[in-house]
């Protein structure tokens, strides 16, 4: 059903001949292209202040300026670090489907992808461990077994959209922030491009999946779905909020501060802009049943 559903799509096969083209036309050699120096500015923001945990709440009126860029630093270096372990588990699930059945119509896209994939998660991980000295550990929770069992390849998908849609808003905001340094600037803007991309092809592929499924499941197995993606985009954004970024930058009380701004008032605006495309298009297509993100779901997707 599902496999006739992608490769009975017009729509699919004119944007991954789009797509493609793209691919190949925008091709560029990142092991080339990047100029890495010796260090970046520490007096100066690693992060538009705006998307930093701490913006606009008690604890950032807390701390000097100093304070402030050396908190950046070390938000930027996990904001970094989730790529790079996002990038690892969508490569592995993508690997997993090229050149099946289910799958064949796009899997001459998938090449391209995969190749793009495999190259941001290798510059990411150079600034991280360039300019941080680590990459920071994977957050628990997110990669549980999927329920239902009929959704493993829908989920997957909407999990791999979710966290492209996440990383996009940050990256056009950096890629256009003149307050950060260029380095900063330029692997944001070369993400921005590529996701771009990959965001119109994970949209369309996700709507005929779930047009799939939706076809033959029940209104438990459609609560299941909806409440896992909540489940997902709670852990996804609350993977921000790392008490190592708090410790690193020379703050007390690390899970304290990480309390509080989880529970604080701009966690929920923080959130709604984040994912506001994202809960535009999951709840525009029934794939959230009442539009809105768990207020009380646990930090992971089991």
């Amino acid at each position: 059903m599902t496999s006739a559903l992608i490769d009975n799509s017009q729509r699919l096969r004119e944007i991954l001949d789009r797509l493609s083209s793209m691919s190949i036309e925008d091709y560029y050699n990142p092991y080339q292209m990047f100029e890495w120096p010796d260090a970046l500015p520490q007096q100066m923001w690693w992060m538009s202040p705006e998307l930093t945990t701490t913006h606009g709440t008690d604890i950032a009126v807390e701390l000097s300026q100093e304070q402030l860029f050396r908190l950046s630093k070390f938000e930027s270096v996990n904001f970094y670090s989730l790529n790079v372990h996002g990038i690892r588990e969508l490569l592995i699930e993508v690997t997993r489907r090229i050149h099946t059945d289910e799958f064949a119509t796009p899997s001459e896209f998938f090449h391209h992808f995969i190749g793009e994939e495999n190259e941001h998660m290798w510059f990411f991980a150079q600034f991280c461990l360039r300019y941080g000295g680590k990459i920071y550990k994977q957050p628990r929770g997110g990669a549980e077994t999927i329920p239902p069992s009929n959704a493993a390849s829908l989920l997957v998908f909407a999990r791999i959209l979710i966290f492209e849609e996440l990383v996009d808003h940050f990256n056009s905001r950096m890629a256009a922030d003149e307050r950060l340094d260029d380095t900063i600037r330029q692997i944001n803007r070369i993400h921005h491009q590529d996701e771009s991309r990959h965001i119109a092809f994970g949209r369309e592929l996700v709507r005929i999946l779930f047009e799939g499924f939706r076809g033959e499941a029940t209104t438990e197995e459609l609560d299941q779905v909806s409440d896992y993606l909540k489940r997902y985009m709670t852990y996804s954004f609350e993977s921000l909020f790392n008490p190592q970024v708090y410790r690193d930058a020379g703050i007390p009380n690390p899970l304290e501060v990480r309390r509080r701004l989880l529970t604080g008032p701009r966690r929920p605006e923080f959130e709604a802009q984040v994912f506001r495309k994202t809960l535009s298009f999951l709840t525009k297509n029934g794939l959230l049943r009442d539009g809105a993100a768990s207020d009380d779901a646990p930090a992971g997707a089991r």
